[in-house]
């Protein structure tokens, strides 16, 4: 079966999912909304600037999940995606992957962002499977750590590896859309690597390399 596989935040929706989260906790007060904001708006742009120490910003983004309560947590979640996600929903986006998927193409979301925040966004978006970075769960609890290999940069690539050894599917004819340079370890791996409103540095090797350039905004 031919997969279509897709990064999220800014590729399927327009801006961040992430960071957004972040935002939501420090407008609710759910956190000191000063310090967190100003630590959240750094590590995003170190994500832009390609130099995101994941290890701490999964320890900084991941902290808010252990401190409250499961229930909370997903009744603050829903209230996220509400207000801050579904307005970031594309239609060309909808349409690409309805394209896909009535080409009968296995539709398959990958992204370095955390499973708690990109789960329902997946569902909403009618996607086949999501990889996403673990949060790790114990007794019903998140503990702050994380669960196997965040999905980002090269642990993309070893995330889809071995969901295809599971799954006894092949990269044959696959294709993968992304608009970060972060993501170019997995571009460079399938056969049709979409750069999607890239950012300056993945247009640059798009256009180097002859990969195709779209806009879903």
């Amino acid at each position: 079966m031919t997969l279509a596989i897709f990064d999220l935040d800014n590729t399927l929706i327009a801006g961040d999912s992430d960071h957004a989260w972040g935002q939501f906790l420090s407008d609710k007060g759910i956190v000191d909304a000063e310090e967190y904001r100003k630590a959240n708006d750094q590590f995003y742009q170190d994500y832009l600037d390609g130099k995101l120490d994941m290890t701490r910003y999964l320890e900084f983004s991941l902290a808010p999940l252990a401190i409250h309560p499961m229930d909370d947590l997903l009744r603050w979640r829903e209230e996220f995606v509400n207000e801050r996600i579904m307005p970031l929903m594309l239609d060309k986006a909808d349409e690409l992957v309805r394209s896909h998927r009535e080409q009968g193409h296995f539709i398959l979301i990958i992204t370095a962002t955390n499973r708690f925040v990109t789960e329902p966004i997946a569902q909403h978006l009618g996607v086949d499977h999501l990889i996403a970075t673990d949060p790790e769960i114990v007794d019903q609890r998140y503990t702050g750590a994380i669960s196997g290999i965040p999905s980002f940069k090269e642990g993309k690539v070893i995330r889809l590896e071995n969901w295809l050894k599971e799954q006894q599917y092949t990269l044959n004819g696959s294709y993968f859309y992304s608009d970060s340079h972060n993501d170019i370890p997995l571009l460079e791996i399938v056969d049709t690597p979409v750069a999607v409103d890239p950012d300056e540095k993945l247009e640059q090797h798009a256009k180097e390399n002859n990969w195709k350039v779209i806009s879903l905004r």
